[in-house]
């Protein structure tokens, strides 16, 4: 688009971490894709810590801050809502975002279960507004080059892959017991958390999923309490002496996955696994050939392809500008994009949703798809054995 700037009131609500980065991606929204002729307008932040919020206005510059997130859902002056709240809120921010006849970009899980997650989708179906979801990693320019390569046939037919996402931010058994440890506040653990997005990076490089069998598993069972006006030392560490609570959800789960095409995926997500620091990726397998992608080396892959078969070599493929919206961001190969940037590309897309009426990127329809994999895996662990989706 070019001519005169087409304005967007901005709300968000949440001002923790992801909401500082949705924040940033709305300051750099015109630095990476000025053709779309879109000046955001910082309208509110919403947080029911003071101190959040009052940094949020600091440092983007919101006109207004809300302690209830109500309120700024009813700012007349916001058209779209970035919401970036704990899980438990997902379903009653995200219906009432879209009742209010806001444009809504919402971080997964949304919600606790596929049933929210549906919730959410419905509403923004029935307020005919767009909705998108933070489903970064298919942002990377890296995983939509090798999603090209794998639908091109570079590496025959695909027979098997891995998907992994092992992380240790709660591998420390003083860990508090926050929010993120309960049911009813953080939902299934480490399957919202870190699953959700190894099941959409499965989606989308080798399309929908047929049935799975899970196992998971509740490594530290139980974790110190923080108690009002208690000191905390380290990184979120409880005092050793504190009373403990047990831990509701699961910190580990491990899957065996079919796809329609009959493709079949191995699945492993940790929440504490001591050495790994967001070890994400994705390996797929081939009648010809093997691809992989590993988000710590995002701008590149390792590609095998040919007629050899035995003994063929793999290569280290660089990708650049022309594998997603690299050329958005830098100038050449080898010079990769970073985990902020993929929150820009998928603002974007949200944005060209809004201006044209058409829905693009992660929707709605990929948190319910990735929710009912992870209800299924919750059934699939208790018992039920392979579960059909």
């Amino acid at each position: 688009m070019t001519g005169a700037q087409r304005t967007i009131g901005v709300g968000v609500i949440g001002a923790g971490w992801l909401g500082d980065v949705h924040a940033r991606a709305w300051g750099r929204l015109r630095h990476h894709y000025a053709d779309l002729g879109v000046t955001p307008q910082f309208v509110a932040v919403a947080d029911s810590v003071p101190g959040a919020r009052d940094a949020a206005v600091a440092k983007h510059g919101f006109a207004t801050a809300y302690g209830d997130w109500r309120e700024l859902i009813a700012d007349p002056r916001i058209e779209a809502v970035s919401v970036t709240a704990p899980n438990a809120l997902h379903r009653e921010i995200g219906v009432a975002v879209a009742a209010a006849g806001k444009h809504l970009w919402i971080e997964k899980p949304v919600g606790l279960c596929a049933a929210d997650a549906q919730a959410v989708a419905d509403a923004v179906a029935a307020a005919g507004v767009q909705g998108t979801v933070g489903f970064n990693y298919r942002a990377v320019p890296a995983s939509a080059r090798l999603r090209e390569l794998v639908a091109d046939g570079a590496i025959g037919m695909p027979t098997h892959a891995r998907v992994r996402l092992l992380t240790d931010y709660a591998a420390h058994p003083l860990g508090t017991l926050t929010w993120r440890y309960g049911l009813a506040s953080g939902g299934h653990g480490v399957l919202g958390d870190l699953a959700s997005h190894a099941v959409d990076l499965t989606r989308y490089v080798l399309g929908d999923l047929a049935g799975l069998v899970a196992r998971t598993a509740v490594f530290i069972p139980e974790r110190p309490v923080l108690q009002e006006g208690a000191q905390t030392y380290g990184h979120g560490l409880g005092d050793p002496e504190a009373p403990k609570g047990a831990v509701e959800n699961e910190d580990y789960v491990m899957a065996m996955m079919r796809t329609h095409a009959g493709v079949l995926v191995a699945l492993e997500c940790s929440r504490v696994a001591v050495g790994e620091q967001n070890n994400y990726g994705i390996e797929v397998h081939g009648t010809t050939g093997l691809i992989e992608w590993d988000f710590r080396t995002p701008g590149e892959l390792r590609l095998s392809t040919g007629s050899t078969y035995a003994d063929q070599p793999t290569q280290r493929l660089f990708v650049g500008p022309g594998a997603g919206e690299h050329g958005r961001f830098q100038p050449g190969s080898s010079i990769p994009t970073s985990y902020d940037d993929t929150k820009v590309v998928e603002l974007a897309g949200f944005v060209r949703s809004i201006l044209s009426g058409t829905s693009e990127g992660p929707v709605l329809a990929d948190a319910v798809a990735s929710a009912e994999a992870l209800d299924a895996m919750v059934r699939s662990a208790a018992g039920a054995g392979w579960v059909t989706l």
